[in-house]
């Protein structure tokens, strides 16, 4: 059942559909980006993503607000925690987890992060479950989902979503091994999931700023 929670999901990817490497928006969609972290109170990254890169989900000027969480989703438990500046750059983030695996991860992060356990919805964790702490016990009531693939297929899976902010930017890729905005093991639909497109403002760089709402 959806929380009452405004959810989003945003995202930059190319014409076909990649998200990788990391280096695919202009300088406009990073700002963009900080700028709706900065009317949001929490952001929820996949640990794939923190895998792949660095990030510590700044707003802007290189902001990190003390009152707003960065959230991190794995299902394994497995986190590069040593090499990544998230644990150790302003408030310690919070971790959701498979709640046979919270003693452990507490254990080896000690006083970095905070962690939560979830129960699991099939071989995925349970995304309602976290909305629903967040929302409730943290006062969440605009998250911000930033990914990866298999962190924003889950999420439109189990219903979470209210709406895609999706740059489109004027490149190609054709790699097989970049990912993908989404990442799972059937479609969303019958065969897809619908979309309203609310908003388009293309930039001068060739960069199309999208905003769709999810047909419930």
């Amino acid at each position: 059942m959806k929380v009452n929670m405004q959810v989003s999901l945003i995202a930059v990817m190319t014409l076909c559909g990649k998200i990788s490497p990391g280096n695919l928006g202009s300088s406009e969609d990073r700002r963009l980006l900080e700028d709706i972290r900065a009317i949001t109170d929490a952001s929820l990254l996949g640990a794939g993503s923190l895998r792949a890169e660095n990030a510590e989900m700044r707003g802007p000027g290189g902001s990190l607000p003390v009152a707003r969480i960065r959230a991190l989703i794995t299902a394994s438990g497995q986190l590069p925690w040593r090499e990544r500046k998230i644990f150790r750059l302003g408030p310690r983030p919070l971790v959701f987890t498979a709640a046979h695996r919270v003693a452990a991860l507490v254990e080896e992060l000690e006083e970095r992060a905070e962690i939560i356990g979830l129960p699991a919805d099939g071989q995925a964790l349970d995304l309602t479950a976290a909305c629903r702490y967040l929302s409730q016990q943290r006062g969440v009531k605009k998250l911000l989902l930033e990914g990866g693939g298999g962190l924003n297929y889950q999420a439109l899976r189990q219903g979470i979503v209210d709406e895609l902010l999706i740059t489109i930017a004027p490149k190609l890729s054709g790699d097989r091994q970049a990912a993908t905005l989404l990442t799972g093991d059937g479609p969303l639909g019958s065969p897809f999931l619908g979309l309203e497109l609310m908003s388009c403002r293309p930039a001068e760089n060739g960069e199309l700023f999208c905003r769709y709402r999810v047909r419930k």
